[in-house]
């Protein structure tokens, strides 16, 4: 049996898919990246290879924003950009699907379909309020799992305003609301209106927000968002079964189709690359004023990728 390979590697978490041939997810894992995005990818292929020995990996794409490194390591027939994978993930799920609500643990991203066509996206710059490491450290500053966080939202009565503009005056603002005496699922509820408000206004603003709606990435786990999101939008939001690997979806869905056009065998490495040393390493380059960080990768000590020069003199050796 046939399989395509989808390897999403963010700044939070790193997310691979198997496929088949019907375009079925067989196999996801969702680890966290830890800041070692190829010893994650590693044992992510070592987990998948237990399980898909017998099947036959026909073609590959990395995505997301560790896409480059993951694309040499993997060998990877296609690297695309996050925006295109996560459109045609929610695509699959909501053919006629608008508009793509995607947060995850650093960024958030809202994508806007017409026809099946991406037409406008947009990504938060300077602000990670809302994003799955903040409500992470909220979760851990109140005492209570992050599973919970938004179950006990939805048991608000009364949710208090808190401010949403910036990471730090929301924290700042639910302080202050405890200290005040507001209970704890009312100033959750807040938060959640916050920073739903929060990226309406910056990541959403000036887009034509349309159903249907798909809500996906790691934060759609929380029941809290998705209810705010509703309420502020006016309109049912969407969560995929597979919500918090979509990005990986999509990739894998894009392998399959560029396998199937192009023909051929894949590049794909093998599973055997969970075992092979990959190396990082980085120098200055002091030819010019740029300095530019030039990246070197190695696999088991012989150079295979090198890239960060601006003027091409160190990706030409």
């Amino acid at each position: 049996m046939k399989g395509y390979l989808g390897v999403d590697v963010g700044s939070v978490s790193t997310n691979i898919v198997v496929l088949d041939e019907e375009g079925q997810v067989v196999e996801k894992l969702y680890l966290r990246t830890q800041g070692q995005p190829i010893k994650v990818v590693q044992e992510g292929l070592r987990n998948i290879a237990s399980r898909c020995n017998s099947m036959e990996i026909a073609g590959v794409e990395a995505t997301g924003s560790g896409r480059r490194l993951a694309g040499v390591i993997l060998g990877a027939d296609i690297v695309k950009n996050e925006i295109t994978a996560h459109a045609v993930a929610a695509s699959l799920v909501v053919p006629d699907v608008h508009t793509v609500i995607e947060i995850g643990g650093q960024d958030s991203k809202i994508i806007i379909l017409r026809n099946g066509v991406v037409i406008d996206f947009a990504m938060n710059t300077v602000c990670a309020a809302g994003t799955g490491s903040f409500l992470d450290q909220q979760a851990a500053r109140l005492n209570i799992p992050i599973e919970e966080f938004g179950a006990l939202a939805l048991k608000s009565k009364v949710p208090v305003r808190i401010a949403g503009r910036c990471a730090v005056f929301a924290e700042s603002d639910m302080i202050h609301k405890q200290q005040m005496g507001h209970r704890i699922e009312d100033i959750i509820s807040g938060l959640c209106e916050a920073l739903v408000r929060n990226y309406l206004n910056n990541v959403g603003k000036g887009k034509e927000i349309l159903p249907p709606v798909v809500f996906q990435g790691g934060v759609a786990a929380n029941v809290g968002m998705r209810s705010a999101f509703e309420r502020a939008l006016g309109m049912p939001v969407i969560v995929p079964e597979h919500y918090n690997v979509m990005g990986a979806i999509g990739a894998a869905l894009l392998a399959a189709e560029d396998m199937k056009r192009k023909g051929g065998k894949s590049n794909f490495r093998g599973f055997e690359i969970a075992e092979t040393n990959y190396e990082a390493r980085s120098f200055e380059c002091k030819g010019c004023s740029n300095l530019c960080e030039v990246i070197n990768i190695t696999m088991n000590g012989e150079m295979i990728a090198r890239w960060g020069d601006r003027c091409g003199k160190w990706q030409s050796i």
